[in-house]
């Protein structure tokens, strides 16, 4: 892995940033992460590669703000979530290199949609009820999505603008919920062969981009417009999305 060209490492750069600004509330960064790392070392490689920094964001994002989560909102995602996982993980040990990339893909062309939806028509998700079966489906599918791809923030944040939680609370909230998720599917992507040693000395050069991209982060959402900055994100993230489907 070490013997990567300079292109591949100014991406694993931007990637690196990237996983620190999902984390400080710009959920829709993540899928950008999801492109790089599948770019660099193919769909299915990339998700072990990937795990340990999105592990270091969340241990960041919690010491910066976890002290506002809000329990009761992990304890209803968490359990369908790690069966999510579980499935996701029996699909991961089976899946082939070549289906990856359009699933990947038209994964996060389906997110970049969700998104779209939860910034211009918000009020499309005001009614949805506090119910037992919406907080299972979404910790399912979130569950399945962060195992296969590492791509569950826009999932997990939808769900908790659905339920009208606060920006400080659902950034604190979605942090502690990913960092025991992320933890749990460590030995899991280990006894896949997909974490390795050379693949965590990679993680250790790319953990300072995400303290980094962390400050940023927490920076550009006091200063810009966050519907517009998502709104662009999301553009170029689909376009990202559909050249990987294509191959």
């Amino acid at each position: 892995m070490f013997e990567l060209p300079l292109s591949s490492w100014l991406l694993l750069l931007l990637g690196g940033f990237a996983v620190g600004m999902s984390k400080s509330g710009l959920a829709g960064v993540s899928l950008v992460q999801v492109l790089v790392f599948a770019v660099v070392f193919g769909a299915r490689q990339s998700t072990g590669v990937l795990l340990p920094l999105l592990v270091v964001g969340d241990c960041c994002a919690v010491w910066l703000v976890g002290r506002d989560v809000v329990w009761s909102y992990v304890a209803k995602l968490l359990p369908p979530a790690l069966v999510g996982v579980a499935v996701g993980w029996l699909l991961l040990g089976r899946l082939d290199e070549s289906a990856f990339k359009p699933f990947i893909g038209g994964l996060v062309l389906a997110l970049c949609g969700g998104q779209l939806l939860r910034m211009w028509r918000g009020d499309l998700f005001a009614s949805v009820p506090h119910s037992r079966s919406f907080a299972w489906g979404t910790g399912m599918v979130s569950g399945i999505a962060t195992m296969l791809a590492n791509a569950a923030g826009p999932i997990v944040a939808l769900y908790l603008l659905a339920v009208a939680l606060p920006k400080q609370r659902l950034v604190a909230t979605a942090a502690w919920f990913f960092l025991i998720l992320n933890l749990t599917k460590i030995p899991l992507s280990a006894s896949l062969g997909l974490i390795s040693r050379e693949s965590l000395a990679i993680d250790a050069l790319l953990a300072p981009c995400v303290l980094a991209g962390l400050v940023a982060g927490r920076a550009i959402v006091r200063r810009i417009p966050q519907k517009l900055f998502d709104t662009l994100l999301l553009l170029f993230t689909g376009v990202a999305a559909v050249r990987l489907m294509l191959g």
